[in-house]
């Protein structure tokens, strides 16, 4: 499974990008159910003035399917799967 995650919007407006391929990954099971709650909980286009001012807005894609999500909206799987994409990814 390719989880890519893209954060744009903030204080500085800068881009961020990583994705994380849990195909070799010894805990790839538990990467797959946090993916699948994440995309379940999001929208399939982004609202305008979703976020806070200077708040994140993300696009979670996972094998093709994208999401979108908002600060501070965020369920607590996609909060969870966006700092795990964003730490471990490249």
């Amino acid at each position: 499974m390719l989880i890519q995650v893209v954060r744009t919007g903030g204080f500085a407006g800068i881009e961020r990008r990583a994705e994380v391929d849990t195909s070799a990954r010894p805990d790839a099971q538990e990467w797959h159910a946090l993916a699948a709650a994440a995309v379940a909980d999001g929208r399939g286009a982004p609202l305008p003035g979703a976020a806070i001012p200077d708040g994140f807005n993300y696009e979670i894609t996972v094998d093709g399917r994208t999401v979108h999500c908002a600060e501070p909206q965020l369920s607590e799987e996609q909060r969870d799967l966006i700092s795990r994409v964003l730490k471990e990814g490249a």
